[in-house]
């Protein structure tokens, strides 16, 4: 039996996320049901996160294991050909027994885009969060560093999914204006559900004046999910890089890669 990797990207917009829903549609059903297809049998895609409805992935990385002998540089041309336009699988590679692509990612980076001008951009629809009020960048840098190292980020997350623990580390959070984009990079070892989109809706209400940066750090302490920025548009929000590293598995899935 092959357990195979795959790195796909996808426009989430007509997805109800990755995870297979009862009604509504997922990337994990659509990748699954075209996989039957191509290896003859059943599979069960493991996705490395759970992306949310109408998140996107520039970067996405799913394992599967399959009876079949398919060479893996033949994989990404046969699963394309079973796929909607907006699902793409552009690399495919065996992997040890163990690998497991939500497990063994040690480091996952998202990216916020906002589209900050007083007219809206028809072509950044369900891409980027359309805000007309001036963001100062400056000032939405100052809030976001203030994520930066190891907290309880229970401040930031919406009630969903039951987990062990709150804390996370974030190693980064750049904020970037390029025209009238912004982009906020944030990386950390694992996130919270609506983590991510909350940190963005934090760093945005800092920049509003609504508290000063230095206070979201008093936030996080507190835990306290109203006295944070709210949960934004998942439109806005794209899987960017990941890391993996289970001892066996080492590689790194960023701009630079397929």
């Amino acid at each position: 039996m092959r357990n195979i990797a795959l790195y796909l990207m996808y426009e989430g917009t007509g997805y109800h996320g990755w995870q297979i829903q009862k009604k509504d549609n997922s990337v994990e059903q659509t990748l699954e049901e075209a996989a039957e297809k191509v290896v003859g049998h059943k599979v069960h895609m493991t996705g490395c996160g759970r992306t949310d409805a109408g998140v996107h992935a520039k970067k996405y990385v799913a394992n599967f294991r399959t009876t079949s002998n398919i060479p893996c540089d033949r994989l990404p041309y046969a699963l394309n050909t079973h796929l909607p336009e907006d699902i793409v699988v552009t690399f495919a590679m065996d992997v040890h027994e163990g690998f497991n692509a939500i497990g063994s990612c040690v480091r996952k980076e998202y990216t916020y885009l906002i589209y900050n001008s007083r007219i809206r951009d028809p072509f950044y629809v369900n891409r980027a969060w359309f805000y007309p009020k001036h963001l100062d960048e400056a000032v939405m840098q100052r809030a976001a560093d203030q994520f930066v190292g190891t907290h309880d980020f229970a401040a930031v997350r919406s009630v969903g999914t039951d987990v062990k623990s709150t804390v996370r580390t974030v190693y980064y959070y750049n904020v970037r204006r390029r025209g009238d984009l912004i982009e906020l990079k944030v990386c950390a070892n694992g996130f919270l559900y609506n983590m991510a989109r909350a940190m963005a809706g934090t760093v945005v209400y800092a920049a509003e004046g609504k508290f000063p940066p230095e206070q979201i750090g008093r936030i996080l302490d507190a835990g306290d999910r109203t006295a944070a920025g709210p949960t934004v548009p998942p439109g806005g929000l794209y899987m960017t890089q990941l890391w993996y590293d289970d001892g066996e598995a080492v590689f790194h899935v960023g701009d630079e890669d397929h």
